[in-house]
Order: C-alpha cells, then structure tokens, then sequence
C-alpha cells in the first residue's frame, strides 16, 4: 500500500456556465465574499483549508480539450454534491430559499445521522445543508 498522501488544502473548483450569475448566488447562498474574483475563477473560502472555486465551462475546456466531453454537455446534469456542515441547518434552508437556490428535499433527519435539505445551484450542482443529530452514544 501507498503511503497517505499529505493534503494541504481541497481546492473544490464547479464548472459553471455563468461565473458572474454563479459568483452572485454562491456569496448570496454562503453570506460571504469571494477571496479572488477574476475573468476564468472566483473562489470562496468555506473552512480552514476548504476553497470552493467557479470556473466558467469555456475556460476548462480549453485545458481538457477533445480528451473529455465539453462541459456544456453537462449543464443541469448533477455532476457534484457540496455537503455543507453548519450550525444551523433550518436557517441554513431558509436563506438557500430566499436566495432562489431550487429546492431538490426539504430538511428532514436522515438514516446516516444528518438533518439534511438539499437545494440545486443555476448549472445543477448539488448543495446540501446538514447538522449533526444529536448522538445516541
């Protein structure tokens, strides 16, 4: 076996159809700014060590050229799930609401541990909001 690789920082980049329409809805949904904003890539810091990237379908297929499908292939196709941990998953479902996010499941408690909804961004990635259910243990 291999050994363990040593990550320094997960760098989650979406590929989007409209990064300008994308970057609004993400820091509406996130309630926080971009770090870096620029024509090709916005990213927004979700924790410590945990950046969520916006990269227009056009950029990227210039870098996979002919070796994959063309992104736009793809559009409102799920392609991805965020599984977003917060504090508050009701207020959570609430500002997603607000902000147009398309609602896919409302919160409920889940079989795995999590009170979980799930919302779909403008190119139909998944987002979910979850918090812990209290522990049995």
């Amino acid at each position: 076996m291999n050994e363990p690789l040593s990550i320094k920082k997960v760098l989650t980049i979406l590929y989007v159809t409209n990064q300008q329409k994308s970057t609004l809805f993400y820091q509406a949904i996130l309630g926080t700014q971009p770090i870096l904003n620029v024509p090709g890539m916005t990213e927004f810091t979700l924790a410590p060590d945990v950046t969520l990237g916006l990269m227009p379908n056009e950029s990227i297929a210039k870098i996979l050229l002919d070796k994959t499908p063309h992104p736009n292939t793809g559009n409102g196709i799920p392609r991805c799930e965020l599984y977003i941990y917060v504090d508050d998953v009701t207020s959570a479902y609430k500002n997603a609401t607000n902000c147009g996010a398309k609602l896919i499941s409302e919160f409920m408690d889940r079989n795995w541990g999590d009170k979980t909804c799930y919302f779909a961004d403008p190119d139909g990635h998944i987002i979910a909001f979850a918090q812990k259910l209290i522990s049995l243990l």
